[in-house]
């Protein structure tokens, strides 16, 4: 279905391949993501940081098929904003696309922040803002080039990142079965009754979960799909978080491993120590330094594309300033949005470059929250609404789904519960002022049919 029976006018350009969407979202999700989140996520759930990020993947796993029901429904821009705008109504709609700014608007600053403090940890004579700078303008220049650039430059980086986690997981192996560590792959990262503690372990996967981020960005890029967007979305969505999720867990079981009976200096250079543990420190510094691009350079250029998407399309419908909408005349890229995205990015980290925990937490709620409306909208659009009969996949997957998500934001933290249910009451209010003064209140059709 072309997004005109939608009422919208095709404006991006529609050049993405299933395979561009699946290295998009794996990109977004960072094959070495547990590199920088391994010591906090291990703080947590000592020595079993495969369990979290196993959990971690079921939880998804049955997000990722909401969202290939609902792309199959609407296959336009603006994710769950989108889907909850046309599967419950237009003002749960906005809620939907309120959390969801909280998650992508946030994700580029604190994927700067990482970046920038496992440089700053090798270069400590330059600054974090340093590095922060040159981060935010290569992911600028990329963005405002247009979505084929774009998806040129995430196969690079994507094959960038897959040769330093083939190098350290080699070297990681050589050590552990040389007698460092347990010796051996055991079991004993999947559980250890000794540090088993269900509240901590729902807490550690709350920061897990971090990395897993970015299978639903796919669905941001559905008015630029050339064939099927709906059907490839949902299958872009499955087939990144399955091959994601054993790409973590399998490198942060030999990991922990490896680091049996290891004291870590901190949580931000634990990982780094264990590389260094299982060949030195020039691995140690391939790691940090890889990190580093991985989340300053990589993902934060499909991050800037996801949020700069979603402004566009509740720009378009009149949820936000129309200037948001604007679609440059040769790339075909919404630039008004993507320099905003920019300044606010440059904003946020300022603000919270020494507090990257609360950051975390705040892109996590957004995330969260917004899957939780995504599963209401599958039962309410397909079970009620339309009557669909398909008990599995349209009640029971997104009711556990629901429940799954529902269980690791009420074991969150409880200040990041309390600055996003601020944020929540926030847009509740733009909404009323939004509705009150001025702004579209409909639909271009109510149906989406």
């Amino acid at each position: 279905m072309s997004i005109e029976a939608f009422g919208y006018k095709q404006e991006l350009k529609r050049s993405l391949s299933l395979t561009d969407l699946v290295v998009y979202g794996m990109i977004f999700m960072i094959p070495i993501a547990p590199f920088g989140v391994y010591g906090y996520v291990n703080a947590e759930a000592p020595g079993m940081v495969p369990l979290a990020y196993i959990i971690g993947m079921v939880a998804m796993l049955f997000t990722a098929l909401s969202y290939g029901s609902m792309a199959r429904a609407f296959p336009v821009a603006g994710s769950v904003y989108s889907y909850a705008q046309r599967g419950l109504n237009p003002h749960v709609g906005f809620i939907a696309g309120w959390l969801m700014l909280l998650d992508y608007l946030l994700i580029p600053p604190l994927l700067y922040v990482y970046a920038a403090m496992a440089l700053n940890h090798l270069y400590p004579q330059i600054p974090k803002v340093g590095f922060i700078l040159a981060f935010l303008l290569s992911a600028t220049f990329v963005n405002l080039r247009g979505i084929t650039f774009t998806a040129r430059m995430n196969i690079l980086f994507l094959l960038a990142q897959l040769v330093v986690l083939g190098i350290f997981l080699s070297y990681a192996w050589t050590a552990l079965h040389g007698g460092a560590g347990n010796g051996q792959l055991t079991l004993a990262p999947l559980y250890s009754p000794e540090h088993f503690n269900f509240a901590l372990l729902m807490q550690a996967v709350s920061i897990a979960v971090l990395s897993f981020l970015g299978f639903d960005a796919i669905s941001t890029l559905a008015e630029e799909i050339k064939h099927e967007p709906g059907r490839s979305i949902g299958k872009a969505a499955l087939v990144t978080l399955l091959v994601m999720g054993v790409i973590f867990v399998v490198q942060t079981w030999i990991a922990t491993d490896l680091a049996a009976g290891m004291g870590f200096k901190s949580a931000d250079t634990a990982f780094y120590e264990i590389a260094e543990l299982a060949a030195g420190s020039w691995l140690a510094t391939l790691t940090a330094v890889a990190t580093a691009l991985a989340w300053g350079v990589a993902v934060a250029i499909t991050s800037q594309a996801a949020v700069s998407r979603l402004l566009f399309g509740m720009a378009r419908d009149g949820q936000l300033p129309k200037v948001l909408a604007k679609v440059h005349p040769r790339h075909n890229t919404p630039y008004v949005s993507i320099y905003l995205v920019a300044l606010l990015s440059l904003l946020i980290c300022y603000l919270f470059i020494d507090a990257v925990d609360t950051l975390t937490s705040l892109v996590n709620f957004g995330a969260l929250s917004g899957f939780m409306l995504l599963h209401i909208t599958v039962i309410n659009h397909y079970w009620r609404r339309q009557r669909s009969g398909q008990f599995i996949r349209h009640l029971v997957c997104p009711l556990v789904g629901f429940a799954i998500v529902a269980a690791i934001m009420y074991n969150m933290g409880v200040g990041a519960q309390k600055l996003g249910l601020i944020w929540i009451a926030a847009g509740v209010i733009y909404l009323c002022a939004l509705n009150r003064f001025g702004g579209r209140t409909t639909l271009p059709d109510p149906t989406g049919q």
